[in-house]
């Protein structure tokens, strides 16, 4: 028996809470959840700084990948398989472009990306392709395959359908983390009817189609994921966290290259400070690591460095006002002023922090970021846009929200008893 087409003697499950059970019957599938770059995500937060709003967000990429696997494995097994466009030499090719989709996110994803300028979907890629446990099990399946994986996980495979399933606007992805995050945070926004949708997808050359009749279970998903960035992820009291976490990674990284001399020796970092981050390294570093230094660096001499590392530990963030940048900058300038006067960095304790979504686009040729939009099959066979069926996704349809808020460490300010003037003008500016 071919490698690709192995099943397990016996189903593997896990129990899930969001999908009740994740079955497992492909030896390639159970063979690469086994790996330890898949075991790593273990060891990554799903929603990073999350936690320290949402007490019950401890969730990991792991529980994330495993789900979207799942998601993926009900539509290609009872929904496509049998249709004509569907084909199911593609089978595992998708199931494993699902569960690797997120095998390159580093420690606090996307806050570390920023800092060292990097792309979790550039290492997802590598890891696949490159000298790892992962690329192996692939191999086995056949010497081309681990190249045909990372194409379709970084949107570049000829294979757009098998894209559409895991990276749309309307993929296993997006419901996966909607239910997943809502349950672990204790919300109720992210719950829509997937039974619904997962039965009305319908393949299609390009991209997964919807019948007409799934449209308000679609609408409901949207609004969904709209409730659960406004109300859970651009949440100001963990955008206040991760300004904390950035903050300390650009001063660990600035006194690194200014020479200074830590307690602890920060060489997990060495190459992530110089910009040469080799595969091996990043796989070296997750959210462990990080809160161990961060534990470690309380007791640092740098006092900005131990500040901010206290704070984040021990959950002493700043806090915040609405703020509105482009008529506010006058404002911004004098607070960075009266900062830097009270002995105060603005660079490190003054963050102007802005969070930005589009809950649903259709397709705009030549626009940054144009989206492939979700299409109806009606009953004639014909495909329509969402919005052009659907008066309330056409009431958001491309409709960017931008949200701006400013940080600033409240004790540090009421501290100041021998500046009192300064004191004063900064409550005033903040409206404190």
């Amino acid at each position: 028996m071919a490698y690709s087409t192995e099943k397990l003697s016996e189903e593997k499950v896990f129990k899930d809470p969001v999908h009740r059970y994740i079955h497992v019957r492909d030896r390639v599938i159970w063979d690469l959840i086994g790996t330890k770059e898949f075991q790593r995500l273990r060891r990554i937060r799903q929603l990073g700084t999350t936690f320290l709003t949402f007490h019950g967000a401890e969730h990991s990429r792991f529980n994330h990948s495993l789900g979207v696997y799942e998601i993926v494995r009900r539509i290609i097994d009872d929904v496509f398989v049998g249709r004509p466009e569907w084909n199911d030499a593609d089978r595992m090719l998708t199931l494993c472009a699902a569960l690797l989709h997120d095998l390159g996110h580093g420690p606090f994803s996307h806050c570390f990306e920023k800092v060292f300028d990097l792309d979790h979907e550039d290492f997802t890629r590598r890891i696949v392709v490159g000298d790892t446990e992962v690329n192996k099990v692939l191999t086995k399946v056949a010497p081309d395959f681990p190249q045909k994986v990372a194409d379709v996980i970084g949107k570049t495979s000829e294979k757009k359908l098998i894209i559409s399933l895991i990276s749309s606007q309307i993929d296993a992805d997006r419901m996966d983390y909607l239910q997943r995050d809502a349950y672990y945070t204790g919300v109720s926004y992210g719950q829509f009817d997937m039974e619904r949708i997962l039965r009305v997808m319908r393949p299609r050359e390009d991209q997964v189609v919807i019948k007409q009749t799934g449209m308000h279970a679609v609408e409901d998903y949207i609004m969904s994921r709209y409730q659960m960035y406004w109300q859970v992820y651009f949440h100001p009291v963990s955008r206040g966290a991760e300004v904390i976490l950035i903050k300390i990674l650009h001063r660990a990284k600035a006194l690194y290259e200014r020479g200074y001399s830590f307690k602890l020796d920060p060489h997990h970092f060495y190459s992530f400070f110089k910009e040469k981050v080799s595969l091996a390294d990043y796989l070296k570093l997750d959210e462990s690591v990080i809160l161990y230094y961060f534990q470690i660096w309380q007791d640092e001499e740098d006092p900005i460095l131990k500040d901010l590392c206290s704070r984040f530990v021990n959950r002493n963030l700043y806090k915040y006002v609405e703020f509105d940048p482009a008529k506010e900058y006058k404002k911004l300038g004098e607070l960075n002023l009266l900062f830097a006067k009270a002995g105060i960095d603005p660079d490190y304790y003054l963050v102007v922090d802005s969070s930005s979504d589009l809950p649903y686009d259709f397709y705009r040729p030549g626009e940054e970021g144009e989206r492939l939009p979700i299409h109806l099959l009606m009953k004639n066979g014909e495909l329509k846009e969402l919005s052009r069926g659907s008066e309330i996704v056409d009431a958001i349809s491309g409709k960017r929200r931008t949200d701006h808020k400013l940080y600033y460490p409240a004790d540090l300010i009421y501290d100041m008893s021998k500046n009192k003037t300064i004191k004063k003008q900064i409550q005033s500016l903040l409206d404190l």
